[in-house]
C-alpha cells in the first residue's frame, strides 16, 4: 500500500487514535469552537502538533464528512503494517484468529469489519494491496476509531498469504452461503483460525476457496436473503469468540 495521507475526522475516532497509537498521528487541526477538554488535554499529553482548522483542511476529507471541529492526520505507513513484520511478532495460539478481506469494495464494510474484529478479540485484519477498498478516513470513521486498536496488515497475494498462515498452523475458514457449507455454529475452532470474507458481489474467488480448509455458513431463515459482508463477518467472529472467551480479555 502507498504511504498516502489519511485524514481522521471526528472526536471519538481521534481520541481512540491518540489513546492507542499516538505515534501514528502527525498533526491535529482544531476549530476554535472545539472546546472538549478531554480531547485537548489528550493532544497536549501525547505531544502532537496542533494547528487551527481552516477550510482547506475540510476540503481534504471524503464527502465533506462531519468532522466535529477536529481533523487528525496520519498515513497508511503509520497505520498499516507489512505482513512479514506482523507474522514475525504474532504470538500464535488457540486463542488467535485473523480476518482476511477478500477484495471488498465498500469502505463501510471494511470499517465495520475492523470494528467487529476489535470487539471480538481478533488479532489482526489482513488487507490486500490490490482490488480492495483501502484504509481511508471513511474506513476509520466507520470503525469508530477501532482501526487503532486492532492491527491492520497489508498483504500481497491472498493465496500466498493463506499458504503461509496454513504453514504456521492456522485453519482457514471461508465465509460462504451456498449449499454444502458447514454451519458455523457447529465448529469448535480449536486451532488458530483465519476467516476469509469475500467480495460483496462475487464472494470468495475460486482459487482462494481451494486454500480454505472449510467453507462455513451462517444458519438463516430460508426466505431471508444473504447478509452483507460486514454483518456476516460480525456473526462469524462472534461465533469464534464464544468459543474463546479469553480472547476478549487480551489487549490488542
Amino acid at each position: 500500500m502507498k504511504s498516502d495521507k489519511i485524514f481522521i475526522y471526528g472526536k471519538h475516532a481521534l481520541i481512540e487514535a491518540l489513546s492507542n497509537n499516538p505515534k501514528a498521528i502527525k498533526k491535529v487541526y482544531l476549530s476554535p469552537k472545539q472546546n472538549d477538554p478531554t480531547l485537548r488535554d489528550l493532544i497536549r499529553k501525547v505531544g502532537v502538533s496542533m494547528a487551527p482548522l481552516e477550510q482547506k483542511q475540510v476540503h481534504g476529507i471524503e464527502g465533506q464528512a462531519t468532522h466535529q471541529g477536529v481533523i487528525g492526520v496520519t498515513s497508511t505507513s503509520d497505520l498499516v503494517r507489512p505482513f512479514k513484520d506482523f507474522l514475525a511478532t504474532l504470538k500464535v495460539g488457540d486463542n488467535t484468529a485473523l480476518v482476511l478481506l477478500g477484495e471488498l469494495e465498500d469502505p463501510h464494510n471494511v470499517g465495520a469489519i475492523i470494528r467487529s474484529a476489535a470487539a471480538f478479540g481478533i488479532s489482526g485484519v489482513l488487507i490486500p494491496e490490490h482490488n480492495q477498498a483501502p484504509v481511508t478516513g471513511a474506513v476509520i470513521k466507520v470503525s469508530a476509531g477501532m482501526a487503532f486498536r486492532v492491527p491492520l496488515v497489508s498483504i500481497g497475494n491472498i493465496n500466498q498469504t493463506l499458504r503461509e498462515l496454513k504453514d504456521a498452523g492456522f485453519t482457514v475458514y471461508g465465509l460462504a452461503g451456498e449449499a454444502g457449507a458447514k454451519s458455523i455454529t457447529e465448529k469448535s475452532f480449536d486451532t488458530p483460525s483465519v476467516f476469509v470474507v469475500g467480495n460483496e458481489g462475487d464472494g470468495i474467488r475460486q482459487k482462494t476457496r481451494e486454500y480454505c480448509d472449510e467453507l462455513v455458513a451462517i444458519p438463516m431463515h430460508p426466505k431471508c436473503e444473504s447478509l452483507n459482508a460486514a454483518a456476516s463477518a460480525s456473526i462469524a467472529l462472534y461465533a469464534w469468540s464464544a468459543k474463546h472467551p479469553e480472547a476478549l480479555k487480551k489487549k490488542n
